[in-house]
Protein backbone atom coordinates (compact mmCIF):
# COMPACT_ATOMS: atom_id res chain seq x y z
CA UNK A 1 0.00 0.00 0.00
CA UNK A 2 1.45 3.33 -1.05
CA UNK A 3 1.70 6.10 1.54
CA UNK A 4 -0.71 8.96 1.00
CA UNK A 5 0.39 12.19 -0.64
CA UNK A 6 -0.18 14.05 2.63
CA UNK A 7 1.98 11.64 4.60
CA UNK A 8 4.80 11.96 2.05
CA UNK A 9 4.59 15.76 2.29
CA UNK A 10 4.78 15.59 6.08
CA UNK A 11 7.57 13.01 6.08
CA UNK A 12 5.58 10.29 7.81
CA UNK A 13 4.20 6.98 6.59
CA UNK A 14 0.56 6.67 7.44
CA UNK A 15 -1.34 3.58 6.36
CA UNK A 16 -4.57 4.60 4.67
CA UNK A 17 -7.02 2.48 2.72
CA UNK A 18 -7.05 3.11 -1.01
CA UNK A 19 -10.23 4.83 -2.16
CA UNK A 20 -11.47 7.02 -4.93
CA UNK A 21 -10.57 10.61 -4.09
CA UNK A 22 -8.98 13.65 -5.62
CA UNK A 23 -5.17 13.42 -5.50
CA UNK A 24 -4.99 17.21 -5.02
CA UNK A 25 -7.33 17.26 -2.03
CA UNK A 26 -4.57 16.67 0.58
CA UNK A 27 -2.69 19.67 -0.80
CA UNK A 28 -5.68 21.88 -0.07
CA UNK A 29 -6.02 20.32 3.38
CA UNK A 30 -2.32 20.96 4.08
CA UNK A 31 -2.80 24.59 3.09
CA UNK A 32 -5.85 25.00 5.32
CA UNK A 33 -4.58 22.84 8.23
CA UNK A 34 -8.18 22.38 9.38
CA UNK A 35 -8.56 26.02 10.43
CA UNK A 36 -11.65 28.02 9.61
CA UNK A 37 -11.19 30.31 6.62
CA UNK A 38 -13.06 33.60 6.59
CA UNK A 39 -14.25 34.96 3.29
CA UNK A 40 -11.17 36.91 2.09
CA UNK A 41 -12.86 40.29 1.59
CA UNK A 42 -15.08 42.74 3.35
CA UNK A 43 -18.57 41.76 2.29
CA UNK A 44 -20.05 44.51 4.44
CA UNK A 45 -18.11 47.10 2.43
CA UNK A 46 -19.24 45.54 -0.85
CA UNK A 47 -22.86 45.60 0.26
CA UNK A 48 -22.58 49.10 1.70
CA UNK A 49 -20.77 50.83 -1.14
CA UNK A 50 -22.43 48.82 -3.87
CA UNK A 51 -25.92 47.52 -3.22
CA UNK A 52 -26.91 50.06 -0.56
CA UNK A 53 -25.33 53.22 -2.03
CA UNK A 54 -25.22 52.69 -5.78
CA UNK A 55 -28.45 52.76 -7.77
CA UNK A 56 -26.98 50.82 -10.72
CA UNK A 57 -25.82 47.92 -8.54
CA UNK A 58 -29.09 47.91 -6.63
CA UNK A 59 -31.15 47.80 -9.81
CA UNK A 60 -28.97 45.17 -11.50
CA UNK A 61 -29.03 42.83 -8.50
CA UNK A 62 -32.76 43.35 -7.96
CA UNK A 63 -33.60 42.75 -11.62
CA UNK A 64 -31.62 39.50 -11.82
CA UNK A 65 -32.77 38.13 -8.45
CA UNK A 66 -36.44 38.93 -8.98
CA UNK A 67 -36.42 37.61 -12.55
CA UNK A 68 -34.65 34.38 -11.59
CA UNK A 69 -36.95 33.81 -8.61
CA UNK A 70 -40.01 34.17 -10.87
CA UNK A 71 -39.03 31.25 -13.12
CA UNK A 72 -41.04 28.11 -12.18
CA UNK A 73 -38.98 25.04 -11.33
CA UNK A 74 -39.92 21.61 -12.67
CA UNK A 75 -39.13 18.20 -11.17
CA UNK A 76 -38.32 15.12 -13.25
CA UNK A 77 -37.97 11.46 -12.37
CA UNK A 78 -36.02 10.05 -15.26
CA UNK A 79 -37.54 11.66 -18.37
CA UNK A 80 -41.01 12.00 -16.88
CA UNK A 81 -42.14 15.22 -15.28
CA UNK A 82 -43.28 14.90 -11.64
CA UNK A 83 -45.52 17.93 -10.97
CA UNK A 84 -46.58 16.65 -7.53
CA UNK A 85 -43.12 15.79 -6.24
CA UNK A 86 -42.57 16.67 -2.55
CA UNK A 87 -39.37 18.53 -3.42
CA UNK A 88 -41.42 21.08 -5.35
CA UNK A 89 -43.70 21.48 -2.33
CA UNK A 90 -40.67 22.13 -0.13
CA UNK A 91 -39.31 24.75 -2.54
CA UNK A 92 -42.74 26.40 -2.81
CA UNK A 93 -43.00 26.78 0.99
CA UNK A 94 -39.49 26.41 2.38
CA UNK A 95 -40.19 27.69 5.91
CA UNK A 96 -42.82 29.39 8.05
CA UNK A 97 -41.55 32.89 7.36
CA UNK A 98 -40.82 32.86 3.64
CA UNK A 99 -42.40 31.78 0.41
CA UNK A 100 -40.43 30.01 -2.25
CA UNK A 101 -39.90 33.09 -4.43
CA UNK A 102 -38.62 35.11 -1.46
CA UNK A 103 -36.14 32.42 -0.43
CA UNK A 104 -34.81 32.00 -3.97
CA UNK A 105 -34.57 35.77 -4.44
CA UNK A 106 -32.45 35.98 -1.28
CA UNK A 107 -30.14 33.20 -2.48
CA UNK A 108 -29.71 34.80 -5.90
CA UNK A 109 -29.07 38.25 -4.41
CA UNK A 110 -26.46 36.84 -1.98
CA UNK A 111 -24.76 35.09 -4.87
CA UNK A 112 -24.59 38.34 -6.87
CA UNK A 113 -23.49 40.64 -4.05
CA UNK A 114 -21.11 38.30 -2.18
CA UNK A 115 -20.28 35.64 -4.79
CA UNK A 116 -21.50 33.06 -2.25
CA UNK A 117 -24.92 31.91 -1.04
CA UNK A 118 -25.74 29.41 1.70
CA UNK A 119 -28.92 27.42 2.32
CA UNK A 120 -29.59 25.47 5.51
CA UNK A 121 -31.64 22.26 5.54
CA UNK A 122 -33.78 21.47 8.58
CA UNK A 123 -34.88 17.84 8.76
CA UNK A 124 -37.76 16.21 10.58
CA UNK A 125 -36.45 12.72 11.15
CA UNK A 126 -35.00 11.73 7.78
CA UNK A 127 -37.29 13.91 5.67
CA UNK A 128 -36.42 17.50 4.64
CA UNK A 129 -38.73 19.89 6.47
CA UNK A 130 -37.46 23.46 5.95
CA UNK A 131 -34.95 25.49 3.96
CA UNK A 132 -33.39 28.76 5.17
CA UNK A 133 -31.08 31.28 3.49
CA UNK A 134 -28.04 32.28 5.59
CA UNK A 135 -26.01 35.48 5.41
CA UNK A 136 -22.68 34.94 3.60
CA UNK A 137 -20.78 37.43 5.77
CA UNK A 138 -21.48 35.33 8.87
CA UNK A 139 -20.30 32.03 7.39
CA UNK A 140 -16.81 30.59 7.32
CA UNK A 141 -15.55 27.28 5.94
CA UNK A 142 -13.46 24.72 7.82
CA UNK A 143 -11.38 22.61 5.40
CA UNK A 144 -11.23 18.87 6.09
CA UNK A 145 -8.35 16.36 5.76
CA UNK A 146 -9.19 15.70 2.10
CA UNK A 147 -9.30 19.35 1.16
CA UNK A 148 -13.09 19.59 1.01
CA UNK A 149 -15.09 21.55 3.59
CA UNK A 150 -15.70 19.37 6.62
CA UNK A 151 -17.77 21.96 8.48
CA UNK A 152 -19.35 25.39 8.26
CA UNK A 153 -19.30 27.84 11.16
CA UNK A 154 -22.03 30.49 11.35
CA UNK A 155 -21.52 33.37 13.77
CA UNK A 156 -24.25 35.77 14.92
CA UNK A 157 -24.90 37.74 18.12
CA UNK A 158 -21.56 36.62 19.55
CA UNK A 159 -22.37 32.92 19.20
CA UNK A 160 -21.01 30.41 16.71
CA UNK A 161 -22.94 27.41 15.42
CA UNK A 162 -21.01 24.64 13.72
CA UNK A 163 -22.60 22.61 10.93
CA UNK A 164 -20.69 19.36 10.58
CA UNK A 165 -20.22 17.63 7.26
CA UNK A 166 -21.99 14.36 6.58
CA UNK A 167 -20.89 10.92 5.52
CA UNK A 168 -21.45 9.28 2.16
CA UNK A 169 -25.09 8.79 1.24
CA UNK A 170 -26.36 11.40 3.69
CA UNK A 171 -27.41 15.01 3.09
CA UNK A 172 -25.18 17.88 4.12
CA UNK A 173 -26.94 20.46 6.32
CA UNK A 174 -25.50 23.35 4.27
CA UNK A 175 -25.60 23.98 0.53
CA UNK A 176 -22.88 26.36 -0.62
CA UNK A 177 -23.59 28.07 -3.93
CA UNK A 178 -20.71 30.07 -5.36
CA UNK A 179 -19.63 31.82 -8.52
CA UNK A 180 -16.38 30.84 -10.20
CA UNK A 181 -13.24 32.23 -8.55
CA UNK A 182 -9.92 31.51 -10.30
CA UNK A 183 -7.77 32.07 -7.20
CA UNK A 184 -9.80 30.65 -4.30
CA UNK A 185 -10.55 27.01 -3.55
CA UNK A 186 -13.45 27.66 -1.18
CA UNK A 187 -15.17 30.97 -1.90
CA UNK A 188 -16.79 32.50 -4.96
CA UNK A 189 -16.09 35.75 -6.79
CA UNK A 190 -18.73 38.50 -6.73
CA UNK A 191 -19.51 40.41 -9.96
CA UNK A 192 -19.28 43.59 -7.90
CA UNK A 193 -15.57 42.96 -7.32
CA UNK A 194 -14.92 42.86 -11.07
CA UNK A 195 -16.64 46.24 -11.32
CA UNK A 196 -14.97 47.72 -8.22
CA UNK A 197 -13.12 50.48 -10.11
CA UNK A 198 -16.22 51.49 -12.06
CA UNK A 199 -18.20 51.41 -8.82
CA UNK A 200 -15.75 53.77 -7.11
CA UNK A 201 -15.80 56.13 -10.11
CA UNK A 202 -19.58 56.16 -10.19
CA UNK A 203 -19.88 56.83 -6.45
CA UNK A 204 -17.10 59.45 -6.46
CA UNK A 205 -18.62 61.30 -9.43
CA UNK A 206 -21.95 61.43 -7.66
CA UNK A 207 -20.38 62.69 -4.44
CA UNK A 208 -18.39 65.33 -6.32
CA UNK A 209 -21.41 66.60 -8.25
CA UNK A 210 -23.44 66.72 -5.04
CA UNK A 211 -20.71 68.75 -3.31
CA UNK A 212 -20.53 71.18 -6.25
CA UNK A 213 -24.28 71.69 -6.09
CA UNK A 214 -24.13 72.22 -2.33
CA UNK A 215 -21.53 74.94 -2.87
CA UNK A 216 -23.32 76.66 -5.76
CA UNK A 217 -21.19 74.77 -8.30
CA UNK A 218 -18.32 77.25 -8.03
CA UNK A 219 -15.19 76.03 -9.88
CA UNK A 220 -11.71 75.80 -8.40
CA UNK A 221 -8.86 78.16 -9.19
CA UNK A 222 -5.57 79.61 -7.96
CA UNK A 223 -4.69 82.08 -5.22
CA UNK A 224 -2.30 84.75 -6.51
CA UNK A 225 -0.52 87.04 -3.98
CA UNK A 226 -0.22 90.56 -5.29
CA UNK A 227 1.86 92.23 -2.59
CA UNK A 228 3.40 95.65 -2.87
CA UNK A 229 6.62 95.80 -4.84
CA UNK A 230 6.26 92.15 -5.97
CA UNK A 231 6.91 90.79 -2.48
CA UNK A 232 6.08 87.15 -1.78
CA UNK A 233 4.29 85.60 1.17
CA UNK A 234 6.47 84.93 4.17
CA UNK A 235 7.13 81.33 5.11
CA UNK A 236 4.76 81.55 8.10
CA UNK A 237 2.02 83.09 5.94
CA UNK A 238 2.49 80.43 3.26
CA UNK A 239 2.35 77.56 5.76
CA UNK A 240 -0.76 78.99 7.45
CA UNK A 241 -2.53 79.43 4.12
CA UNK A 242 -1.58 75.91 3.06
CA UNK A 243 -2.92 74.42 6.30
CA UNK A 244 -6.20 76.30 5.97
CA UNK A 245 -6.66 75.17 2.37
CA UNK A 246 -5.96 71.52 3.20
CA UNK A 247 -8.24 71.56 6.24
CA UNK A 248 -11.18 73.43 4.75
CA UNK A 249 -11.09 73.22 0.95
CA UNK A 250 -9.92 69.74 -0.09
CA UNK A 251 -11.95 66.61 -0.73
CA UNK A 252 -15.29 66.03 -2.42
CA UNK A 253 -17.25 67.35 0.55
CA UNK A 254 -15.57 70.76 0.12
CA UNK A 255 -15.82 70.94 -3.66
CA UNK A 256 -16.65 74.47 -4.79
CA UNK A 257 -16.65 75.97 -1.28
CA UNK A 258 -15.92 79.73 -1.54
CA UNK A 259 -12.66 81.15 -0.18
CA UNK A 260 -12.34 84.02 2.28
CA UNK A 261 -9.43 86.09 0.98
CA UNK A 262 -7.25 88.50 2.95
CA UNK A 263 -5.45 91.57 1.65
CA UNK A 264 -3.07 90.97 -1.22
CA UNK A 265 -4.64 87.63 -2.30
CA UNK A 266 -6.47 87.43 -5.61
CA UNK A 267 -8.59 84.55 -6.96
CA UNK A 268 -7.91 83.34 -10.49
CA UNK A 269 -10.26 80.71 -11.83
CA UNK A 270 -8.47 77.93 -13.71
CA UNK A 271 -10.63 74.82 -13.39
CA UNK A 272 -12.79 73.23 -16.06
CA UNK A 273 -16.53 73.54 -15.66
CA UNK A 274 -18.57 70.43 -14.85
CA UNK A 275 -19.71 70.48 -18.48
CA UNK A 276 -16.11 70.48 -19.72
CA UNK A 277 -15.14 67.68 -17.38
CA UNK A 278 -18.30 65.82 -18.47
CA UNK A 279 -19.09 64.18 -15.17
CA UNK A 280 -22.31 62.73 -16.52
CA UNK A 281 -20.53 60.86 -19.30
CA UNK A 282 -17.99 59.55 -16.79
CA UNK A 283 -20.84 58.35 -14.58
CA UNK A 284 -22.64 56.74 -17.52
CA UNK A 285 -19.45 54.99 -18.63
CA UNK A 286 -18.91 53.61 -15.14
CA UNK A 287 -22.57 52.60 -14.95
CA UNK A 288 -22.24 50.65 -18.21
CA UNK A 289 -19.24 48.75 -16.83
CA UNK A 290 -21.17 47.86 -13.67
CA UNK A 291 -24.12 46.65 -15.72
CA UNK A 292 -21.84 44.57 -17.96
CA UNK A 293 -20.24 42.93 -14.92
CA UNK A 294 -23.64 41.74 -13.73
CA UNK A 295 -24.82 40.73 -17.19
CA UNK A 296 -27.59 43.34 -17.48
CA UNK A 297 -27.86 45.22 -20.80
CA UNK A 298 -27.40 48.93 -19.90
CA UNK A 299 -30.46 49.77 -21.98
CA UNK A 300 -32.68 47.95 -19.46
CA UNK A 301 -31.43 50.16 -16.62
CA UNK A 302 -31.93 53.36 -18.60
CA UNK A 303 -28.23 54.15 -19.14
CA UNK A 304 -27.88 56.30 -22.29
CA UNK A 305 -25.26 55.88 -24.96
CA UNK A 306 -25.38 52.09 -25.34
CA UNK A 307 -26.06 50.81 -28.85
CA UNK A 308 -25.25 47.14 -28.38
CA UNK A 309 -28.88 46.14 -28.94
CA UNK A 310 -31.17 47.56 -31.61
CA UNK A 311 -34.22 47.67 -29.37
CA UNK A 312 -35.48 47.04 -25.86
CA UNK A 313 -37.06 43.66 -26.68
CA UNK A 314 -33.78 42.32 -28.05
CA UNK A 315 -31.91 43.50 -24.95
CA UNK A 316 -34.54 41.90 -22.71
CA UNK A 317 -34.25 38.54 -24.50
CA UNK A 318 -30.46 38.67 -24.16
CA UNK A 319 -30.86 39.44 -20.44
CA UNK A 320 -33.01 36.34 -19.91
CA UNK A 321 -31.03 34.00 -22.15
CA UNK A 322 -27.52 35.00 -21.13
CA UNK A 323 -27.94 35.98 -17.48
CA UNK A 324 -31.16 34.84 -15.80
CA UNK A 325 -31.80 31.35 -17.17
CA UNK A 326 -28.18 30.11 -16.82
CA UNK A 327 -28.27 31.26 -13.18
CA UNK A 328 -31.58 29.44 -12.60
CA UNK A 329 -30.29 26.30 -14.30
CA UNK A 330 -27.11 26.10 -12.22
CA UNK A 331 -29.01 26.73 -8.99
CA UNK A 332 -31.68 24.15 -9.81
CA UNK A 333 -29.02 21.55 -10.57
CA UNK A 334 -27.23 22.31 -7.28
CA UNK A 335 -30.47 22.03 -5.27
CA UNK A 336 -31.36 18.73 -6.90
CA UNK A 337 -27.88 17.30 -6.35
CA UNK A 338 -28.05 18.38 -2.69
CA UNK A 339 -31.54 17.11 -1.85
CA UNK A 340 -31.90 14.14 -4.22
CA UNK A 341 -30.67 11.54 -1.66
CA UNK A 342 -33.68 12.36 0.52
CA UNK A 343 -35.98 11.33 -2.34
CA UNK A 344 -34.27 8.19 -3.53
CA UNK A 345 -31.68 9.97 -5.64
CA UNK A 346 -33.72 9.83 -8.85
CA UNK A 347 -34.90 13.43 -8.95
CA UNK A 348 -33.63 16.34 -11.02
CA UNK A 349 -34.79 19.92 -11.31
CA UNK A 350 -35.25 22.04 -14.40
CA UNK A 351 -37.06 25.25 -15.20
CA UNK A 352 -40.06 26.18 -17.33
CA UNK A 353 -38.77 28.62 -19.95
CA UNK A 354 -42.22 28.69 -21.55
CA UNK A 355 -43.45 30.69 -18.56
CA UNK A 356 -41.09 33.57 -19.38
CA UNK A 357 -43.11 36.22 -21.20
CA UNK A 358 -40.00 37.92 -22.57
CA UNK A 359 -39.24 34.80 -24.64
CA UNK A 360 -42.73 34.51 -26.17
CA UNK A 361 -41.54 35.66 -29.62
CA UNK A 362 -38.81 33.03 -29.62
CA UNK A 363 -41.32 30.30 -28.72
CA UNK A 364 -43.73 31.34 -31.46
CA UNK A 365 -40.92 31.35 -34.04
CA UNK A 366 -39.81 27.89 -32.90
CA UNK A 367 -43.34 26.52 -33.05
CA UNK A 368 -43.79 27.86 -36.60
CA UNK A 369 -40.56 26.26 -37.76
CA UNK A 370 -41.39 22.93 -36.14
CA UNK A 371 -44.96 22.96 -37.47
CA UNK A 372 -43.62 23.48 -40.98
CA UNK A 373 -41.25 20.50 -40.72
CA UNK A 374 -43.32 17.88 -42.53
CA UNK A 375 -40.63 15.23 -42.14
CA UNK A 376 -41.21 15.11 -38.35
CA UNK A 377 -43.92 13.05 -36.68
CA UNK A 378 -46.28 14.54 -34.09
CA UNK A 379 -44.25 13.02 -31.24
CA UNK A 380 -40.98 14.30 -32.67
CA UNK A 381 -42.46 17.78 -33.00
CA UNK A 382 -43.66 17.71 -29.39
CA UNK A 383 -40.22 16.62 -28.21
CA UNK A 384 -38.54 19.32 -30.32
CA UNK A 385 -40.46 22.04 -28.47
CA UNK A 386 -39.91 20.52 -25.04
CA UNK A 387 -43.02 18.39 -24.56
CA UNK A 388 -43.20 14.64 -24.05
CA UNK A 389 -44.26 12.24 -26.76
CA UNK A 390 -47.99 11.60 -26.97
CA UNK A 391 -48.26 8.78 -29.52
CA UNK A 392 -47.77 7.90 -33.15
CA UNK A 393 -49.32 9.90 -35.95
CA UNK A 394 -48.83 13.13 -37.86
CA UNK A 395 -49.48 16.52 -36.38
CA UNK A 396 -52.07 18.37 -38.40
CA UNK A 397 -51.34 21.72 -36.70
Amino acid sequence: MKPSLLSRLLGRRVAVPEAKASRTGPLLALQGQGRARWTPRDLAALAHEGFMKNAVVYRAVTMIAEAAASVPLLAYEGEAEAPDHPLLALLARPNRHQGGAELMETLYANLLVAGNAYAELVRLGAAPAELHALRPDRMRIVPGPEGWPEAYEYTAAGRTLRFEGTGAGDIAPILHLKRYHPLDDYYGFAPMEAAAVALDIHNAAGAWNKALLDNSARPSGALVYRGEGGANLSQDQFERLKRELEANYTGAISAGRPLLLEGGLDWTSMALTPRDMDFMEAKNGAAREIAFAFGVPPMLIGIPGDSTYSNYAEANRAFWRQTVLPLVGRTAAALANWLAPAYGGAIRLGYDADAVEALADEREALWRRVAAADFLSRDEKRQAVGYGAEGEGEWDG
